[in-house]
């Protein structure tokens, strides 16, 4: 585990150092209940002790199970946390546009969730934490303005996959390392069902593609499924807006 070890102090450094460039001294996240929320949670109060607020924003999708493990987190290791449902703001918009389907409910959910986390992070004169890993950014799965936004994100360049070896060092608490990921935007929803292929497959893939850059055809001659790899690098290319400023043209 030296590996993550090297990584946790290279990562508590980096949350250190950026926010205090920013003359600021606390943080803020919004705590799920999942693997990627929890680990940027124990690196943050790692750092910033009692500087760190997680919010926990449930709302009428969430599964109990997700706001246990999150309090149970927040138990284990002296998390400072609140609670603010988006509940009543979800269910006012819906009644109004009773035709929403989950994508829709679910990138509203997302947004809600970031534009409370926006305000608290106002309120307390901090900055707010991102927790998106790098498998979720190349592909693109995540909303724009929702779970995508934050100042600083310290897992960014970490796949799904290594955000898990990363949660084993850290120690965090089992039960959220071991359910299947899923941001419980509608009932039932299931990150990988989403994507249609588990993080380990779409990992495997990914760092041969980005990281050794090999053709699409030498990628299927080693082995790589095909349709999975056309599903990627079609997501790769789509949601590219999604890691970037906006597009200003330049005249």
């Amino acid at each position: 585990m030296k590996k993550y070890e090297q990584i946790t102090q290279y990562l508590q450094y980096f949350l250190e150092n950026e926010v205090k460039k920013t003359g600021l001294k606390k943080v803020v996240l919004g705590l799920s209940g999942g693997l990627d929320s929890a680990v940027v949670a124990v690196l943050a109060q790692r750092v910033f002790k009692q500087d760190l607020l997680c919010v926990k924003m449930p709302s009428q999708y969430s599964s109990q199970s997700s706001l246990d493990d999150a309090d149970e987190l927040c138990k284990e290791f002296g998390l400072n946390s609140s609670v603010v449902s988006i509940e009543p703001m979800l269910k006012a918009y819906e009644n109004i546009n009773p035709e929403m389907n989950n994508l829709r409910k679910g990138n509203l959910s997302s947004r809600l969730r970031m534009t409370t986390l926006f305000d608290i992070s106002a309120r307390e004169n901090a900055l707010v934490l991102g927790t998106s890993n790098k498998s979720e950014l190349m592909l693109g799965y995540g909303t724009h303005y929702g779970d995508l936004s934050s100042a600083l994100n310290p897992i960014g360049d970490l796949y799904k996959s290594e955000v898990y070896e990363l949660s084993e060092y850290l120690g965090i608490t089992k039960n959220i390392i071991k359910k299947p990921p899923s941001a419980d935007l509608w009932d039932g929803q299931s990150d990988e069902e989403d994507l249609g292929y588990t993080y380990k497959q779409l990992d495997e893939a990914l760092k041969i593609y980005v990281e050794d850059r090999l053709s699409k055809e030498a990628m299927i001659k080693q082995g790589i499924d095909k349709d999975m790899l056309d599903m990627i690098i079609k997501r790769i290319f789509t949601n590219q807006f999604k890691r970037k400023m906006p597009l200003i043209a330049k005249l």
